[in-house]
């Protein structure tokens, strides 16, 4: 069964638009100037950053928020950390320095890896964890007043067994839960630096890729103080790694597992990687000599011909979201011979009746049982159709799949093919796909009269897979591939959610507001079509710790895929539940630093409402940061800029 399943009856396919709803921005703002300003300058080191490091800063949150009260912090360019709390009354900012990290010292001279972000994450209102960015974490308790105490100070040890060339990184901090009685565990990210990476002798050649660890460490509690003892090495209860910086984590309560959000799944360095391909010498394609034809019929030398190669069975093509096959059919097949079945993962079409052509050329029609495809469609909606084409002797049996993870390119139709099937490449052009009626028409005269058939392709280019650059429907997509992964707190694989992957990625439109997590179940945003669909994760009774997680669709945003194509510099795109979604510009360079607010609407609502409000830009500087708070009842974001706190309430 798939993870992701849409509730057709929440699709609102005569939804019309958005229409503009302003907002007085003097009653719904205000703005607070920063006496501890931000900075987003960090490159350290001589190392260049790799497109996920980079793509990880750009949409890095130097806001961090509590989850259970109105309080918030951040790390400022002096490396001081600054506290923020709400009045709940007069939604005011206090801020207050917490504490100031010591500075670590670098020499040029040094070779030394790039630092990260700092980054700060908080377990309870009294209790905050934050990393400086160089590889060193600080446990601070926090009062109503005052600045903090600092209780210990941690680093990241690496073992040698993850086959790391540092013994200590920079790392990321991206969560702080306690997972059970007295046990806190923290979530790290860093850089993979393998011990046996190839150096590179030339600037123009390709770098090695690059991996990511995600590590799951556990303090005890209540933490012993000790602020001026070294640091002490983090005890690792987890490890996994993958190809990117997740784009999101969350912790499950009731599967009492930690939720990550990244282009690719994160697994264990154990895990087996998929084995190498190499073709048999069968599967080579031969070189042709002169004057010779591999594609058509050729002479022997004495005037004989060569049996002239069979078109394939059937022609296909795709799109994001669907698969469209062509099967050629005697033209005066009658309709209720077609036997066509449709189901979540596999395809039967039966025809009954002669399968010869008109001038007794024997046609052999595909008969597919049962046939497993390569991956999952909605059998709900996916049709078939026959274009009888009087002018020809054949017409087209035309199969409408409709992909059960959009975004998902099949590399063929079906998961296997028997010994006697030929593979069928992917038509490139959509229309060229019924250039099979006519490679049949020209196969069956050349087996009447011997001549060439010359031109049996099913197309004039390379499949769409080889494509890259020139494929449209992948340029003109919005949104980030994103698969998701689930690690059991306690690392012992007790739970039924450990280890779980979804390897069909979804296009990932909007994740939650951070210090949501108090308010609001878990949920994500996904394209579908160009609408946006809310999945939210069953917690409670109803799903069990020892369950695979379940996600429901639970609300709609239509159109939403289509309006977030037009935003170039968004820097943060979150939701509040199933009331709106919040896209988020950068503001860098005095452009744009607007939030487009789009709000929900029911299914069989044509109109929904959005506003349009300005955040950075200007004196305000480039936005960093975003959290959810509630007070008096109410949704209260907070937009922390360069120089200023910005503060949004009756949204709503």
């Amino acid at each position: 069964m798939p993870t992701f399943t849409t509730d057709r009856s929440l699709l609102n396919p005569r939804f019309d638009g958005y229409k503009f709803a302003p907002l007085n921005y003097d009653e719904v703002t205000s703005h607070h100037p920063l006496e501890h300003k931000l900075s987003q300058t960090n490159v350290s080191g001589r190392n260049p950053l790799s497109f996920q490091e980079v793509q990880s800063r750009v949409t890095h949150n130097h806001l961090a928020v509590c989850r259970q009260t109105r309080r918030a912090a951040y790390v400022d360019a002096e490396l001081r950390v600054i506290g923020v709390d709400l009045d709940e009354a007069t939604l005011k900012p206090d801020f207050r320095v917490l504490y100031e990290l010591p500075r670590p010292i670098q020499s040029s001279e040094v070779e030394t890896v790039q630092r990260e972000y700092p980054s700060a994450a908080f377990v309870d209102a009294t209790s905050l964890f934050v990393s400086d960015g160089y590889g060193t974490l600080y446990a601070l308790r926090l009062g109503d007043t005052g600045p903090a105490e600092l209780l210990a100070t941690y680093e990241l040890i690496i073992p040698d067994a993850y086959g790391s060339s540092q013994s200590t990184v920079p790392f990321r901090l991206h969560h702080a839960v306690v997972s059970e009685a007295n046990q806190a565990v923290v979530v790290l990210s860093s850089k993979h630096y393998p011990r046996d990476a190839p150096q590179s002798t030339s600037t123009k050649s390709k770098p090695p890729p690059v991996k990511f660890d995600i590590w799951g460490a556990q303090i005890s509690l209540p933490i012993a103080i000790c602020p001026d003892a070294p640091a002490q090495p983090l005890h690792i209860v987890w490890h996994r790694r993958g190809d990117d910086v997740p784009t999101y984590a969350a912790y499950s309560p009731t599967h009492k597992s930690f939720l990550f959000v990244g282009s690719s799944a994160y697994l264990p360095i154990t895990a087996p990687s998929n084995p190498s391909y190499e073709p048999s010498p069968d599967e080579l394609a031969p070189i042709p000599r002169a004057g010779e034809n591999l594609d058509g019929a050729t002479s022997n030398g004495d005037g004989a011909t060569t049996a002239v190669p069979k078109p394939p069975p059937y022609s296909w093509t795709q799109t994001s979201d669907s698969v469209t096959l062509a099967i050629p059919l005697p033209a005066d097949t009658p309709t209720e011979h077609i036997k066509v079945a449709f189901s979540p993962r596999t395809l039967t079409v039966l025809v009954e009746g002669p399968t010869a052509s008109t001038d007794d050329v024997p046609v052999v029609v595909p008969r597919f049982t049962l046939k497993t495809l390569w991956d999952g469609i909605h059998a709900s909606t996916s049709l078939w159709t026959f274009d009888r084409a009087a002018e020809s002797r054949y017409g087209i049996l035309a199969l409408h799949l409709d992909k059960q993870h959009e975004g998902t390119r099949w590399p063929q139709v079906f998961s296997a093919s028997g010994p006697d099937e030929p593979e069928v490449p992917e038509t490139v052009d959509p229309t060229e796909l019924y250039n099979i009626r006519e490679a049949l028409e020209k196969y069956t005269a050349a087996l009447r009269d011997g001549t060439d058939p010359s031109g049996l392709g099913l197309g004039s280019g390379v499949p769409s897979l080889a494509e890259g650059e020139r494929d449209d429907e992948v340029d003109l997509s919005v949104g980030k591939s994103a698969c998701l992964t689930w690690v059991a707190a306690s690392g012992a694989g007790s739970t039924g959610t450990d280890g779980h992957f979804d390897d069909a990625p979804l296009q990932l439109l909007s994740i939650p507001f951070p210090g949501a997590a108090g308010s609001y179940r878990t949920s994500l945003v996904a394209k579908h079509g160009v609408d946006g669909v809310t999945y939210t994760l069953q917690e409670g009774a109803s799903a069990g710790p020892d369950e695979p997680p379940k996600w429901e669709h639970t609300s709609t945003y239509s159109a939403l895929a289509f309006v977030l194509a037009s935003k170039r510099d968004t820097r943060f795109v979150h939701h509040v539940s199933s009331k709106a979604v919040f896209a988020f510009e950068s503001g860098a360079q005095d452009l744009g630093g607007n939030v487009y607010v789009y709000r929900g609407a029911g299914p069989k609502e044509n109109w929904a409402k959005q506003a349009i409000l300005k955040i950075g830009g200007g004196s305000a500087g480039s936005l960093l940061g975003v959290g959810l708070m509630k007070a008096q009842g109410k949704v209260v974001i907070l937009c922390l800029c360069e120089g200023e706190l910005v503060v949004l309430h009756d949204i709503f």
